[in-house]
């Protein structure tokens, strides 16, 4: 008998509560299994229609490439008399140079994403650790003068490169040295705001420590900082080349000449034409030109990765 006068368990009622708590055990099992099933399969459908709006207009570019009628209109998905005579006639064009206009993209994208790496790498640190009077509206105003699309600009950007190319021709309209200039005026706004967010997340006990050691503002950077912020320079890199080498309507206005054209502009010319269109051999200068992209997204995607992640948190 218990202190309240009521006769204790038994251990054979024990036994019947500890099999009836395991008897309802499975049934929840079941339950959270049937819910995680229905989730995975909730997540391959979401992925599945993900995949298929992304790869979409892949494949279909792709059909479009292998077909030698160049019949936007009646497209199939898969043409029936496919071939490579649309890759042959973009190659071997001598009014077209292909190759010239791929280098040309490659050439201006790549001399504007060192550039825009190297001004925009010092500007975020000088924003990131210096204290000065209207570093804030500084700031601001950079990004305010971002939120201005450049066909706002386009006229006053053509009367200055024209201006500029009476003295120095190298920069003036119809060069590349003008456009690469444009280009990188353009680069500087949201990529000083995303170089400076990841350079606040390293602590600034590195500079004192170094200022305590001797070393100049230059020495701190180049030998303690710089090592530590490559993740998100390569994520900048990346953007600046993909956004120039894309570009098409500031390039199609200050460049005059076919040996000047980007690979945009150049093959703009196979389809601007009313009763001329070749989107056959437009199609396939799309993909070959889309392999310079694909390459450096291969090459820095562990870079592109922890420099968006870590850029975007302040620690």
């Amino acid at each position: 008998m218990s202190e309240q006068g009521t006769p204790a368990p038994s251990g054979l009622g024990k036994r019947i509560r500890t099999l009836a708590a395991r008897s309802s055990r499975p049934s929840s099992g079941r339950t959270s299994r049937e819910q995680r099933r229905r989730r995975r399969i909730g997540q391959i459908i979401v992925t599945i229609l993900v995949l298929f709006f992304a790869l979409f207009p892949i494949v279909w570019i792709i059909s479009a490439s292998i077909n030698p009628t160049s019949n936007m209109a009646n497209q199939s998905f898969i043409p029936p008399n496919a071939s490579v005579a649309n890759f042959s006639e973009l190659l071997n064009d001598p009014l077209h140079p292909f190759f010239l206009w791929m280098w040309n993209s490659v050439k201006v994208a790549a001399i504007t994403s060192v550039l825009a790496v190297f001004v925009t790498m010092l500007t975020a640190y000088a924003f990131s650790r210096f204290r000065f009077r209207g570093r804030r509206s500084l700031l601001l105003t950079i990004l305010l003068i971002q939120v201005f699309p450049n066909l706002l600009t386009m006229v006053a950007l053509f009367l200055f490169l024209r201006q500029i190319g009476e003295y120095f021709p190298t920069f003036g309209l119809d060069s590349h040295g003008g456009l690469i200039m444009v280009y990188l005026g353009t680069q500087m706004g949201i990529n000083i705001w995303l170089m400076k967010g990841y350079f606040d997340t390293i602590p600034r006990d590195i500079d004192e420590s170094a200022a305590v050691d001797g070393a100049s503002h230059w020495q701190t950077f180049w030998s303690l900082i710089f090592p530590l912020v490559r993740p998100v320079l390569a994520v900048v890199g990346v953007l600046a080349f993909v956004s120039t080498f894309n570009e098409f309507i500031l390039a199609r206005v200050l460049l005059r000449s076919t040996e000047q054209f980007t690979l945009m502009v150049g093959l703009y010319l196979f389809i601007d034409q009313n009763f001329g269109q070749n989107w056959g051999v437009f199609a396939a200068g799309a993909l070959i030109g889309a392999v310079p992209t694909v390459i450096i997204y291969t090459i820095l995607q562990d870079y592109i990765v922890s420099g968006l992640t870590a850029g975007a948190v302040k620690g």
